[in-house]
């Protein structure tokens, strides 16, 4: 017998669905291990913009005559500055593709009216206002692949925004709204963070609005592969503040709430874990696509680790070299044609200093180098078989994928 076009796209999409879903990348995907009591730890709503803010701070649990410690009064602060964002966007229909089987086609009339070959897919993320007139920050993945955004205010105001640059490489995006005298967050500094340092984490988990986590800082300096994504070029903070699906680009505070890093749900088999861009990073790149839309990297094109006893056994072992230090950066690897590559480094090399500054791990490496301008000419000394050798580096443009 003949299915209707409908039904058998019924059946598909069932199969599809059976298979597990997705959408829109990690930020609307919940992992499946998620428990009852972890969602519990993400539910918290901000307080309500008519308390008044208490300047007392404390250890938590400590409260004034308004029952307000120092995380209430940090998001009393940033909260009315923290937005949702709603992203919409046209992606391929898998099930128009397959019913473009000729063996398919067979199970339904020709008269039936072919599946829409395009589908529309929505998603949620935060984002935080940098200045009075409407311009946003928030993580590349939040709105790629679109032009235009809705983002709606914690007052209840929406606008359309429009997306003015986006940059993959370190997942930080800007967006800009027609309005002003609108409130703002305040930068603080993420390069002298210590680990057990307080963490307050305000976005939209999971369609949640105005949510508010409380952690601390794990971590400082996690590089992008250890975080499991080695094509960005960020040096990751690393937080125990509940970072779920739908907090991307919302902003990790300090104690004073000031903005030290910008969420990222970009593991979304973490968990326990969250992960934010430092705000340096962030908003340095953010200045670069509001004046030029787009942003250049600096690139040597060296595969780097940090170098152990075992780690330098094995390496030794397997490329063929004579490591002799236990601690440092190692070059694994060099790519052809790459500006390290036409200076003179070769893989076994350790570096001891850029620009004369001592470096001691890949994550310091990395920021020194993204922390110049593409075609700055870099001081790389770097000991080989014992001795010190200096070169000259002239970096190039990181190659992105298109």
């Amino acid at each position: 017998m003949k299915l209707s076009l409908k039904q058998l796209a019924v059946y598909i999409s069932l199969l599809i669905i059976g298979g597990g879903a997705g959408l829109l990348g990690s930020r609307y995907l919940l992992p499946k291990r998620y428990s009852f009591q972890e969602l519990k730890n993400v539910t918290a709503a901000l307080p309500p913009e008519s308390v008044a803010p208490n300047p007392v701070s404390g250890p938590i649990g400590a409260t004034g005559g308004d029952n307000v410690n120092f995380i209430a009064t940090a998001v009393q602060k940033v909260g009315p500055a923290v937005v949702r964002i709603n992203a919409t966007r046209k992606v391929a229909n898998p099930i128009s593709d397959a019913l473009k089987n000729p063996l398919l086609r067979r199970f339904f009339g020709e008269d039936e009216q072919p599946m829409p070959e395009e589908r529309i897919e929505r998603g949620t993320g935060s984002g935080f206002i940098l200045s009075a007139n409407g311009e946003l920050l928030t993580n590349a993945h939040v709105v790629a692949d679109t032009d235009t955004v809705q983002v709606t205010l914690k007052d209840g105001r929406s606008f359309e925004g429009k997306v003015l640059g986006v940059d993959a490489v370190t997942d930080v995006a800007v967006v800009k709204i027609p309005a002003d005298k609108l409130p703002t967050v305040k930068l603080g500094n993420s390069q002298n963070l210590i680990p057990g340092q307080w963490a307050i984490a305000i976005g939209n988990p999971l369609g949640l609005d105005n949510t508010v986590t409380i952690g601390i800082i794990s971590a400082t300096d996690r590089t992008s592969a250890q975080v499991g994504v080695p094509e960005k070029r960020v040096s990751f903070i690393q937080t125990d503040a509940a970072i779920n699906p739908g907090n991307s680009g919302g902003p990790l505070l300090n104690a004073q709430g000031e903005v030290i890093g910008v969420n990222t749900a970009i593991r979304a088999d973490a968990q326990g874990l969250g992960f934010a861009i430092p705000i340096e990073t962030a908003a340095r790149i953010a200045n670069q696509l509001f004046t030029k839309g787009r942003v250049e990297h600096p690139f040597l094109g060296v595969e780097m680790t940090d170098l152990s006893p075992t780690k330098k056994q094995q390496i030794n072992q397997e490329n063929n070299l004579n490591i002799q230090q236990d601690a440092g950066v190692v070059i694994k690897g060099i790519l052809d044609n790459s500006p390290a590559k036409k200076a003179g480094l070769l893989a076994g090399d350790v570096i001891q200093k850029i620009n004369r500054r001592p470096v001691k791990t890949s994550a310091q490496v990395q920021r020194l180098v993204e922390s110049s301008s593409v075609g700055d000419i870099l001081e790389i000394e770097v000991s080989r078989s014992g001795k010190t050798q200096i070169f000259k580096v002239q970096s190039g443009t990181y190659p992105q994928k298109k």
